[in-house]
């Protein structure tokens, strides 16, 4: 991890900053930013997300977090409270490409008949009727798509992994500013951990799997099945940018260790495993057994009789 002196404008004091572009003086409290030379597998940030409405968004979304959770959930967490509440900006690539794609897949159209049928009553009459029945016909359909995949954000950080970005997006990239130095000054920003090829790969999965997730709506038809398709990326963009997050220690329980809740530090948006109650589960499953065994006893009972 790299290490960066830097004197502080304020006071003067020589400070030791690794592995961030932001510190706060010790002595005087005054903010900093590390502008390092950019690399090619560290390049300045180009554009920043910048927070929205201060700490109070993050202790708001932890209140709607906990609301949220499943009954089956540990009831301490009503009454959580945060240890420790970190704003930081993320290291992320902004990603957009031309995917282009070959596929192929049934699909099902369907039509209607209508047939007659009889019924016969305990008397022995019989009776007339109609009824519509639905067909469907299945016939191969193969193809090309292209379009445009934009505005797919991976983490640059292996201290947040993407899926738990992903559960917190999306950000409104419309607010997106041109990165200045004193949008961050005063905030923890973090410097990127993962080179700029492992942020591609994590990109060009995602453009894949939304691509695919495309092509399943684009199918003509009543339904469709068998789908497969190959998909190949061109024309890719990247641009290194910084976004807000959230970071809160939270303890539920004293002989537990704090629950890491992330939070979008522009929308709210927040994720972070809940802690599942034993004793919640082990009744519910008491009372499943209960209720099959009445069931089977009144079937039997009723098989006897």
């Amino acid at each position: 991890m790299s290490e960066v002196v830097l004197a502080c404008d304020e006071c003067g004091a020589a400070l030791v900053i690794r592995g961030a572009r932001t510190a706060t003086c010790p002595y005087c409290a005054s903010p900093a930013v590390v502008e390092r030379p950019p690399s090619r597998d560290r390049p300045d940030p180009v554009f920043v997300v910048t927070f929205a409405d201060g700490d109070a968004l993050a202790k708001k979304a932890l209140a709607a977090w906990v609301s949220s959770q499943s009954i089956f959930a540990d009831s301490a967490l009503r009454g959580a409270a945060v240890e420790q509440l970190q704003g930081i900006y993320v290291p992320a690539a902004l990603y957009s490409a031309v995917a282009r794609s070959a596929y192929s897949a049934t699909i099902g159209e369907n039509y209607t008949t209508t047939e007659t049928y009889t019924t016969t009553n305990a008397d022995g009459s019989t009776t007339t009727h109609t009824r519509t029945v639905t067909h469907t016909e299945h016939r191969s359909l193969t193809g090309e798509h292209v379009g445009y995949v934009t505005d797919v954000v991976v983490s640059g950080s292996k201290g947040l992994p993407n899926e738990e970005l992903e559960a917190v997006e999306p950000f409104d990239l419309r607010q997106l500013r041109r990165y200045d130095p004193r949008l961050i000054s005063g905030w923890n920003t973090e410097e990127p951990s993962r080179s700029l090829e492992e942020c591609a790969a994590l990109a060009r999965g995602e453009a894949i799997a939304l691509e695919g997730r495309r092509l399943t709506d684009l199918m003509p038809g009543d339904s469709h099945r068998d789908l497969t398709y190959q998909t190949r990326v061109e024309w890719e963009t990247m641009d290194p940018v910084l976004l807000p997050v959230w970071v809160l220690a939270v303890r539920y329980r004293p002989d537990r260790p704090p629950l890491r809740l992330v939070v979008n530090g522009q929308t709210g948006k927040a994720t972070g495993a809940a802690p599942v109650s034993a004793i919640k589960v082990g009744i519910a499953v008491l009372v499943a057994i209960a209720f099959i065994v009445i069931l089977v006893l009144a079937f039997a009972g009723g098989h006897r009789r």
